[in-house]
């Protein structure tokens, strides 16, 4: 499995830019990529997306930075390494469409990974029904955002603002602790699993 988060300039894989990427093996941890890239030229930026991850229209415009293309062929060139490579996060299908996009902008054709993938909701939600406990609902639809989920496992919120190698790290403590009732990662050893209090 390879837990994957992306921060981007905004929601549109078709308008907007990767600026970073975070992931880690889930079989081997400790082998983990963050790189950051400046947008590619044209790409949109939407101010909501920056207070989210942080970064400042001149950092994603910093002509110093590599270039999306030059990050997604580094990301790829390290997933290649692993044993197995399906994506995991949570909403991990807008992570795999924007890297996807990125890559075909970068003219790598080969697309390595597959259109299914592990979603934490999904995991969360199952874990929930399993137990007997109500799922929380706003809206009329599913109120399990990342930090409910991660409230949910017994860690703390990912700190704001948000970087994609701790969102990486927050969804792969999350994934083990579901899948297996167990920790995964040193960050978070001294939270307990509320479960198994």
């Amino acid at each position: 499995m390879l837990v994957v988060d992306v921060e981007a300039s905004g929601t549109d894989y078709s308008k907007h830019s990767i600026v970073s990427v975070g992931a880690l093996d889930f079989a081997n941890p400790q082998n983990r990529f963050y790189e950051e890239c400046r947008i590619w030229d044209g790409a949109h930026i939407m101010d909501e997306a920056l207070k989210v991850n942080g970064f400042t229209k001149e950092e994603i415009t910093d002509p110093k930075k590599q270039s999306e293309a030059d990050l997604v062929h580094g990301f790829l060139a390290w997933a290649d390494k692993l044993e197995e490579r399906t994506l995991a996060g949570q909403n991990v299908s807008f992570d795999r469409d924007f890297l996807k996009h990125a890559a075909e902008r970068a003219g790598h054709t080969d697309w390595p990974f597959a259109y299914r993938t592990i979603d934490i909701h999904s995991l969360a939600y199952m874990h929930m029904v399993n137990r007997g406990l109500q799922i929380p609902v706003v809206h009329r639809r599913s109120a399990l955002d990342l930090d409910a989920i991660m409230k949910y496992c017994g860690i703390p919120e990912e700190p704001m603002p948000h970087n994609a190698l701790t969102g990486a790290l927050s969804h792969a403590e999350v994934i083990s602790r579901l899948l297996f009732g167990r920790k995964l990662l040193p960050e978070f050893t001294d939270f307990p699993i509320p479960w198994k209090a």
